[in-house]
């Protein structure tokens, strides 16, 4: 969706999945309306308008749509940054609300109990039953007369209310209003399920911030986030949230950022280090100037991204949105027909036998199971898969993840740590190894190039820049120094030429570095990538997975991505390519792919922006606080961890085993009941475990999706 012509609109109130839907298509035919969706879990209505400035006029259009379907539901534009005392008043009046019907159901299933235990006259059983089943349907019944009076007819009021009056009719009292209580009981608990999915899903992301410790002239005061500027300094206690991204200006703590990457080993942090809003300090007290607003903080991003990822439907519950829509009335109607039709053709068919049977039809019909339960089995793996630091932008990408055919790797900073390291050193017998690195690094003493650095670094010791006498960098070749009374030149193969030094020239993977003392060659140090710890077994669980190719894509030379990719066991590699090319490339890679599969290509998020676009599914690299990766890719990795990819692919599977348990447990027992019904062998009672019972357990079963952590 474009954020720019955005609005989003929570339902307060909205149970009704089956309304909810037809809400959502009813607001997608409004003109000025590009696209709507609604996310059942959060409540919230996401609207793309064609024209911002007819954001009033579609809100109105809105709340006309849902107070035609369920006028009891609020409409209200969302505020991320303030809970009004509007929203407390709303659940206070819809906890009341709640209790008046519970006790309501209690009183009218006393009546059906007494009324079932002992012997009454007919006419006094009928009075009971007739009060009992006011006192725990009418609610049910009003709301479908009102419902049909606005051109409503095929929703669960209706179909409960046709049913349990039929039962009446037929003089099956008990059963009429059994349907009825029955039936509230398990949308109480349907209820109750979907909202612990709801707050599950809540919690796997509570990692906003509740106040900014801020502080101004050597005063602390308490403040919301949203109230911090750029530049504003911020005190993080121990055990508080970090507020806001920032940089550590005073103090050393380790903080954990499970929340926002799912990494359970806390981070050191300490003067000149980034920090983000979401992460918990453990020990120190750390002083952060602010970098970022918190409109765009990290941790702002991640929880936008996530709340809104449901815009983004996966065909399986696109295909359940259409499926639905024919679904009621086709069976509707097939009740009318099975208690008319075999009366007429049939000789003694009674048309009350018939027409009971027609009424367990009806009972079955609600698709509330499948509208319900799919949904919130791609949100909670989308939930689930936040909380192990993988964002997944929409169910869409999440199912896709399920049939990677061709997995397509950039290398620095994907298959590598993009960081520079000594990885060989050979002495040509002039010197030791120790001493070789030992003069190259007091040769390096005075630059600031990333060799240089992992040149220190393997060193490992003290370099004392008194012995360095006559430093001369020379551009393009390397550098000159003297050092104990010995001329020690380091750098390429061209300043070994320049300077009439005999060597060959070396071909291996990195950057070589020739060391010449006193003018006789010495040896040479190889630096190169260091590949990431995982990275290896990462290509080894996507190949067990049924990935049937893995390929790199690298702009570096040749020599070092056939290295690369040979450790790793890759299948294909193309080097020395510009990110054109690489697209070029991954064209001709997206041919080969499966009729049915996917091509997956996986980056930095900045660099590879044009191949993320155009693969199947992008994966960036995010790192932590990557506002490019985040936004340019469908998937984002927020550790920089390969394995991460496998892991996504692992709760896609999971995510869709859940989808389709859901999808065929449903149906299938909607559909044995309904044969069972008409062939006269199921009763109400079977009618609504398969309506209720289903949703209810399709339900419970979503709720595993949000448990991801032993995949």
């Amino acid at each position: 969706m474009n954020e720019n012509n955005k609005i989003e609109l929570i339902l307060e109130g909205l149970n009704c999945a089956n309304c909810a839907q037809k809400i959502e298509t009813k607001v997608n035919k409004i003109n000025e309306v590009n696209e709507a969706a609604f996310n059942f879990v959060t409540k919230t209505l996401s609207i793309e308008l064609n024209d911002i400035e007819k954001a009033e006029f579609v809100i109105f259009q809105v709340r006309s749509i849902v107070s035609k379907y369920e006028p009891d539901v609020i409409v209200k534009e969302k505020d991320m940054n303030k809970s009004s005392q509007k929203d407390t008043d709303i659940q206070d009046n819809s906890e009341q609300s709640n209790k008046k019907e519970l006790i309501r159901l209690v009183i009218g299933a006393v009546i059906f109990g007494v009324a079932i235990a002992f012997n009454f006259s007919f006419k006094t059983e009928f009075v009971l039953f007739f009060i009992s089943y006011l006192l725990i349907g009418g609610e049910i019944i009003l709301r479908a007369g009102k419902n049909i009076l606005r051109g409503q007819v095929f929703d669960e009021n209706f179909l409960m209310s046709m049913a349990t009056i039929g039962a009446f009719a037929v003089g099956e009292f008990p059963e009429g209003v059994a349907v009825m209580l029955f039936y509230q009981i398990g949308e109480r608990f349907q209820d109750l399920a979907v909202n612990r999915s709801r707050k599950s899903i809540t919690a796997l992301m509570d990692f906003r911030p509740d106040y900014a410790n801020l502080k101004i002239n050597e005063v602390i005061e308490q403040v919301s986030p949203e109230e911090v500027n750029i530049g504003d300094i911020v005190v993080i206690k121990p055990g508080e949230k970090v507020p806001l991204d920032g940089k550590v200006i005073e103090g050393k703590s380790m903080v954990d950022t499970s929340a926002l990457t799912g990494e359970s080993v806390p981070r050191k942090v300490e003067p000149g280090q980034n920090i983000l809003g979401g992460f918990i300090n453990q020990n120190g007290l750390l002083t952060v100037e602010v970098t970022k607003t918190f409109g765009d903080s990290t941790v702002s991003k991640i929880l936008d991204l996530v709340e809104n990822a449901s815009s983004r439907k996966a065909p399986t519950e696109q295909f359940i949105t259409k499926f639905s829509r024919y679904y009621t009335p086709v069976v509707v109607f097939s009740a009318l027909a099975l208690a008319v039709i075999p009366p007429l053709l049939i000789n003694g068919a009674a048309f009350s036998e018939w027409l009971y049977r027609a009424l367990i039809f009806l009972v079955i019909s609600c698709p509330c199971a499948l509208v319900v339960s799919i949904p919130l089995g791609f949100f909670g793996g989308i939930g689930g898969a936040s909380k192990n630091g993988i964002l997944v932008k929409g169910g869409n990408y999440l199912e896709a993840l399920n049939d990677v055919d061709i997995a397509i790797f950039d290398k620095t900073g994907t298959l590598t740590k993009g960081v520079f390291k000594v990885t060989d050193r050979v002495s040509m017998g002039y010197v030791t190894e120790d001493e070789l690195i030992e003069y190259a690094a007091y040769a390096e003493s005075y630059s600031n190039h990333p060799i240089a650095a992992s040149i220190l670094k393997a060193y490992g010791k003290e370099v004392d820049k008194n012995k360095v006498d006559n430093y001369d960098e020379i551009s393009g070749y390397g550098i000159k120094v003297n050092l104990k009374d010995r001329q020690v030149l380091a750098g390429n193969a061209k300043l070994m030429t320049k300077e009439n030094i005999k060597c060959d020239e070396v071909d291996a993977a990195g950057t070589i570095v020739y060391i010449a003392i006193d003018s006789v060659y010495a040896g040479y140090i190889v630096i190169s990538d260091e590949i990431k710890q995982d990275a290896k077994g990462a290509i080894e669980m996507l190949k067990d997975m049924g990935v049937r190719k893995t390929v790199m894509l690298t702009g570096d030379r040749k020599s070092v991505g056939d290295k690369i990719a040979k450790e790793l066991g890759l299948d294909e590699v193309y080097a020395e390519l510009l990110p054109d090319q690489k697209v070029e490339k991954l064209e001709i890679l997206d041919k080969q792919k499966r009729p049915k599969g996917k091509v997956v290509f996986v980056g930095d998020g900045i660099n590879d922006a044009p191949v993320l676009a155009r693969a199947d599914i992008g994966i960036a690299m995010g790192g932590l606080g990557s506002d490019a990766a985040i936004e340019a890719a469908d998937v984002v990795l927020m550790t920089d961890e390969p394995s991460k990819l496998v892991k996504s692919i692992k709760i896609a599977r999971r995510t869709r085993r859940i989808v389709l348990q859901n999808l065929v447990f449903a149906l299938g027992i909607k559909g044995f009941v309904l044969l069972l019904g008409a062939s006269g062998i199921a009763t109400m009672w079977e009618a609504v475990f398969a309506d209720v019972g289903v949703s209810l357990l399709a339900v419970l079963n979503s709720l595993r999706a949000l448990s991801v952590n032993n995949l």
